[in-house]
């Protein structure tokens, strides 16, 4: 189960936030995406923020116009994290989110979300058992993750995989705003009963997972934030323990990390989950308390 769980994560985790089919022989026809940019510039250095989705379904065409721009003109590409090669990243999931003793995954929730869960893994590919030893957050992750993969929905489709391989070809350096560690310490370190509100909300969600993120996908597209935050954002968000960690405290750290680097001269393309860039208390936001403004680029 342990060699399972580290294949599943390496994948599903390099969505963090809120993350694989490869293209079918007859690509589906192009559709056109105007996902939201923004920019902080001062006399000598320019950032760009970009708000990116983590799964997509190929045929969507988003990388070119204000995007393609603000890239091409950039000389580094800075996302949330770097992800490393999968034994890398499976042996800290595994040493994060597994657990060797205490009661099994299911034996921690309540009856009927544990029925659900015990339900819901065979109709994903895995065992009835599969999770037992993994920690909450972990498995909630998997489980936001796992229904898009059947779906069509593919990381290796998501932004970040473009973006990263752009950056690589073109040979922009890509840089981290945290660490995988400190990513995955963000959910590790979260309390026990946060964790398990987590998951059984992720669990009830899972009959709309496609509806849930069909829908997000459209507003991103559509360059409407607003609704895209009400989207990822909610289940978050009904947690305060979840919001600070999850999205307050990263936003926060991120837009320092930003008027640190307006310090220096150059241009930058920072590409972030999308949810941070989305609502209340997002970086923007939170750039603004720190005198900095983020002007949205029309296109």
């Amino acid at each position: 189960m342990a060699g399972q769980v580290k294949r599943w994560a390496a994948g599903a985790l390099a969505m963090i936030a809120l993350a694989g089919c490869g293209q079918t022989p007859a690509d589906p026809p192009m559709r056109d995406a105007d996902p939201a940019l923004w920019v902080v510039r001062d006399a000598d250095t320019t950032i760009y923020l970009f708000g990116t989705v983590h799964m997509l379904k190929p045929g969507l065409s988003w990388f070119d116009e204000a995007v393609k721009q603000a890239f091409d003109a950039s000389s580094e590409l800075v996302l949330e994290t770097v992800v490393p090669d999968d034994a890398e990243m499976g042996a800290l999931v595994a040493e994060l989110g597994t657990q060797a003793d205490g009661p099994a995954l299911p034996d921690q929730l309540a009856p009927a979300d544990a029925a659900a869960l015990r339900k819901a893994l065979p109709a994903l590919g895995m065992a009835p058992e599969a999770l037992d030893r993994t920690e909450p957050w972990l498995a909630a992750t998997l489980l936001a993750s796992l229904p898009l993969r059947k779906l069509g929905y593919d990381e290796k489709q998501g932004a970040e995989a473009v973006l990263t391989a752009a950056a690589r070809k073109a040979g922009k350096p890509v840089s981290g705003l945290e660490s995988v560690r400190e990513q995955l310490g963000y959910f590790d370190t979260l309390p026990m009963p946060a964790q398990r509100a987590l998951l059984a909300e992720t669990i009830r969600s899972l009959p709309q997972a496609g509806k849930t993120i069909d829908a997000a996908v459209a507003a991103w597209s559509a360059g409407d934030p607003d609704a895209l935050g009400r989207l990822v954002n909610e289940d978050v968000a009904k947690s305060p323990e979840l919001s600070e960690a999850l999205l307050a405290k990263r936003n926060r750290n991120w837009a320092g990390w930003v008027e640190r680097r307006m310090a220096r001269p150059g241009t930058v393309f920072v590409a972030v989950g999308a949810g941070h860039l989305a609502g209340g208390g997002s970086v923007q936001d939170e750039l603004a308390t720190l005198g900095l403004k983020a002007e949205r680029i029309p296109y």
